[in-house]
């Protein structure tokens, strides 16, 4: 019960492992908390806008500058739902 057929041996081979070159971003992410990557997707955004503008594509800039309000509301709002859920409610009167 505990050998396999001569023929079925060949089915469950060792497969050479490949090496996936996205690791060491996702152990990267990994490392950072969620408010930090908020404010670097926001400082991102903030740079490529005011990029934008020095090179004179002001509705690109524009549209850059719509995103950084999205992207710095999101962050703002994650700050304080993560504090909330670590118990440290800014609304509750110690």
């Amino acid at each position: 019960m505990g050998t396999a057929e001569p023929k079925m041996e060949g089915l469950f081979e060792e497969k050479k492992r490949v090496r996936n070159p996205l690791v060491p971003i996702v152990r990267l992410f990994s490392l950072m908390d969620v408010n930090t990557a908020g404010a670097l997707m926001t400082a991102g955004v903030l740079t490529a806008g005011l990029i934008s503008f020095r090179q004179g594509n002001s509705q690109l800039g524009q549209l850059l500058m719509r995103a950084r309000v999205v992207a710095q509301g999101a962050t703002v709002a994650l700050m304080l739902g993560t504090a909330y859920y670590y118990g440290d409610n800014p609304w509750q009167s110690r």
